[in-house]
């Protein structure tokens, strides 16, 4: 069952910036279209047979090391929707390197450049879209994001099923 499903690596933000981008999430993203909490996805689609390997390297990626330095460093226009554009060296180091360990496994979409963000908004019209982006630039301003730790998910068409969580110290 869980074997046929593709698996997701995100990075889980600290509870309070979650709480910043869930509460921006629910009045902004449609209601219908709003399954999952604040999340930064690093890998859109592994193998399941990468499930035992990617455990245990993400457990070696956290496991007693701080979490890394991050900021929301801008607004992020995705077409249909609104994004913070999130700026972590240390994060994108990370990937980097489960990037190398499955390189011959990633798709298209992971094998190309990283470019990490929170979706605020989708899957709305290009104007909804341009008008938020506009409302969020007036106040925007670049702050430190809490990175809490990394997680991996099961994918089998709607929310996503957790798969394993790894916290950084």
């Amino acid at each position: 069952m869980s074997a046929a499903a593709p698996i997701i690596v995100t990075a889980l933000f600290g509870k309070q910036d979650t709480a910043y981008f869930d509460t921006l999430r629910r009045v902004y993203f449609p209601a219908e279209r709003n399954q999952l909490p604040a999340h930064l996805t690093m890998f859109h689609h592994l193998g399941p047979s990468l499930e035992a390997e990617l455990k245990q390297r993400l457990a070696g990626e956290t496991r007693g090391v701080p979490g890394p330095a991050a900021r929301i460093a801008g607004l992020m226009s995705l077409g249909k929707g609104v994004a913070f554009r999130i700026e972590s060296p240390e994060l994108a180091d990370i990937r980097d390197r489960l990037a190398d360990a499955f390189s011959a496994m990633l798709t298209p979409q992971d094998a190309v450049g990283w470019r990490p963000h929170v979706t605020v908004q989708n899957k709305v019209t290009p104007a909804e879209a341009k008008a938020l982006q506009a409302a969020l630039a007036l106040d925007f301003r670049p702050r430190p994001v809490a990175i809490a730790g990394l997680a991996s998910w099961w994918y089998r068409g709607g929310p996503w099923e957790p798969l394993s969580r790894h916290m950084f110290a």
